[in-house]
């Protein structure tokens, strides 16, 4: 055997039809760890284990018979200290000096198997991060449709808490604090654009009367009936309040004195000539109509001023705080 193929970088080894090595080079010695002429001779098979002998027995034999060709068969070989190498063989059957034999060129596989594993380990623990991740995807999603619900509750809790802070608990009606905020709003947008509006104040004639006579829960009872008739004839973006005791009112947006003057008469006449819950009543009220110099306090001032007028006269009455005498 020449140098080259005895120095080989894979191992080659040459058997006979039967399987008796004829040949071997120093590459698949070393690889086994034998001496030449302790393999020479020898049953390729003394060189496997009972498993892989069974293997040899069952696919290289059968397939080198029938197609004069192996490629790429793994399996385990044997070292002199019986330990396994695992191999790569390809082999072919051939004629050579008038005796049939098979000639097999041997990889060693450690290297393969070590990347292979590191690979499988590798993959693993890419599965095993994409399962996490999916997992913690999935956690993320549904602790953002939480915190979207809570959000959302918190929300519809803030704006019922706000309508609680801004709502009279008897009548249902805005109460002073938010018919205040909407003086100033309506001020403010009155010295923008210059739109008019007016304010009305309300008063249930000779309300202790009622209570005195009937009892609170009747004076309840026609506070919340009064309510319920302001609102009714009031537009959406009247704002419609409580004002204090038996005081009631009425912020009217893009409303000049003699709209004012209108919407009050209404209102007073619907007072009067409703009944309710068998009991009848009467209101006073003052109007005021926003001026250049006005404030939300000169304003509701005019306003009383006007209710007071209202009261005065004889009470079921509109006065307009334009129409107040010695002023």
């Amino acid at each position: 055997m020449d140098i080259q193929l005895d120095q080989a970088p894979c191992g080659y080894v040459s058997i006979s039809d039967t399987g008796i090595v004829r040949s071997v080079n120093q590459t698949f010695l070393d690889m086994l760890r034998y001496e030449r002429d302790g393999l020479l001779g020898q049953h390729i098979e003394s060189a496997m284990s009972v498993t892989n002998k069974l293997f040899f027995h069952t696919y290289f034999y059968p397939y080198i018979q029938l197609y004069g060709h192996v490629n790429e068969m793994y399996f385990s070989l044997r070292t002199s200290a019986r330990e396994d190498v695992p191999v790569l063989l390809n082999g072919v059957r051939q004629e050579r000096g008038g005796e049939t034999v098979i000639d097999c060129v041997v990889l060693e596989m450690r290297k393969r198997i070590e990347y292979e594993k590191d690979m499988l380990q590798t993959k693993t623990k890419l599965e095993e991060l994409y399962q996490a991740t999916k997992e913690a995807n999935e956690q993320l999603e549904r602790l953002h449709g939480e915190y979207e619900s809570k959000q959302q509750e918190l929300m519809r809790v803030n704006d019922r808490l706000e309508m609680l802070a801004s709502t009279d608990p008897l009548t249902g009606l805005r109460n002073r604090r938010f018919f205040q905020d909407g003086l100033l709003a309506s001020l403010a947008a009155y010295r923008e654009s210059g739109e008019p509006f007016s304010l009305l104040l309300f008063d249930i004639d000779h309300f202790k009367r009622i209570n005195d006579t009937y009892g609170h829960p009747v004076g309840d009872l026609i506070l919340i009936k009064l309510a319920e008739l302001l609102r009714s004839l009031s537009r959406a973006s009247d704002i419609v309040a409580r004002y204090g005791g038996e005081e009631f009112v009425v912020l009217l947006p893009e409303t000049d004195r003699a709209k004012a003057l209108l919407a009050a008469e209404r209102y007073c006449e619907a007072a009067s000539s409703t009944e309710m819950d068998g009991y009848r009543i009467t209101v006073s009220i003052g109007a005021a109509t926003v001026s250049p110099e006005a404030t939300e306090v000169t304003l509701v001032d005019q306003a009383d001023l006007a209710l007071y007028a209202s009261k005065s006269g004889g009470r079921n009455r509109v006065t307009h705080f334009e129409q107040v005498p010695e002023r």
